[in-house]
């Protein structure tokens, strides 16, 4: 088996199966699995895929267990030379698994590498390609000054918003919306840290991958659709909270023992002041919510990414 694809669901039920349908319309010489790993859905998802795609291989969780442990599940029965994290709210594009494998084979020193990703409106998603997210580089962020600046590469180490979204070339960190890794290096450095619930992991398995040597790598020759934020309900308090604690988390885990006293409390400090200043801009009253462009759309959008 080439490529063990995992997508885990939570009550995503019609995107998951747009999702899985993607997959199925690629063009690949490549061999692949789907595993779906079900974090105990309400919405009939595993009975529709069932119906849907009987070759899905189905993962059925008693509760909810996050984004890390549900993808762990799911490379714990996985088979292929590569595995790949892929969001239930994206659709792949006909090339996509054709372009990233042949470029993994063709770079054995590549341990991990993504793809462009673009939002529905025909944006890039600028979690795709980053930096990590060191002190300077959030405080750059989070004050705006990347924006102000956003051709200097001092002021934007995160978003990396001074490179060529159309370029390729070695980043810190991909999104799990869409992670390609090699098998051979999650056998060497390990799993996804389930301390992190449902964000944050996917940095900290990229900065475990470089820090074991191996490169990792954005290559925009194919792209996928990530939808998103496609919904603008309130997101729920402990959403909110696990966004936020996994900075906390994060920062403890691989930066706390490297800076002083004074820059690990200005850290922490500004993690509890941005969660209190979400959870306000939470209860206010919500916006409308996006419409759900159809596929070609997305399409015809695709071609112009404005960074």
């Amino acid at each position: 088996m080439d490529l063990s694809i995992i997508i885990v669901n939570y009550n995503t039920k019609r995107l998951t199966l747009d999702c899985i349908a993607s997959v199925y319309a690629s063009s690949t010489t490549y061999s692949y699995e789907i595993i779906l790993v079900d974090n105990h859905s309400s919405d009939a998802t595993v009975e529709a895929v069932e119906q849907q795609f009987p070759n899905v291989n189905i993962i059925r969780n008693l509760t909810n267990t996050g984004f890390a442990k549900a993808n762990n599940q799911g490379m714990q029965i996985a088979s292929g030379r590569y595995i790949l994290l892929l969001n239930s709210d994206t659709i792949v594009q006909p090339d996509t698994f054709q372009t990233m494998l042949q470029y993994m084979d063709e770079h054995p020193e590549t341990g991990a590498s993504g793809c462009k990703v673009i939002l529905p409106d025909g944006s890039l998603d600028k979690a795709c390609k980053r930096g990590f997210p060191t002190p300077s580089a959030s405080f750059y962020y989070a004050f705006g000054i990347s924006k102000l600046f956003p051709k200097n590469p001092r002021f934007n180490q995160y978003q990396l918003g001074h490179l060529d979204p159309d370029e390729p070339y070695p980043v810190d960190c991909l999104v799990g919306a869409f992670m390609l890794v090699r098998s051979e290096v999650i056998q060497e450095i390990g799993r996804l840290d389930e301390t992190f619930f449902m964000y944050g992991e996917d940095i900290d398995w990229c900065y475990r991958i470089k820090q074991a040597g191996w490169g990792i790598y954005y290559y925009p020759y194919t792209y996928i659709v990530h939808y998103k934020g496609g919904s603008a309900k309130r997101r729920p308090r402990k959403i909110i909270y696990e966004f936020h604690r996994a900075m906390w988390v994060f920062h403890h885990k691989h930066y706390h023992k490297q800076y002083n006293f004074f820059t690990n409390t200005a850290v922490y400090t500004g993690i509890g002041l941005k969660l209190s200043l979400s959870l306000i801009k939470n209860m206010l009253p919500a916006k409308r919510a996006a419409s759900h462009p159809s596929t070609n759309q997305i399409k015809d959008s695709s071609s112009e990414v404005k960074s």
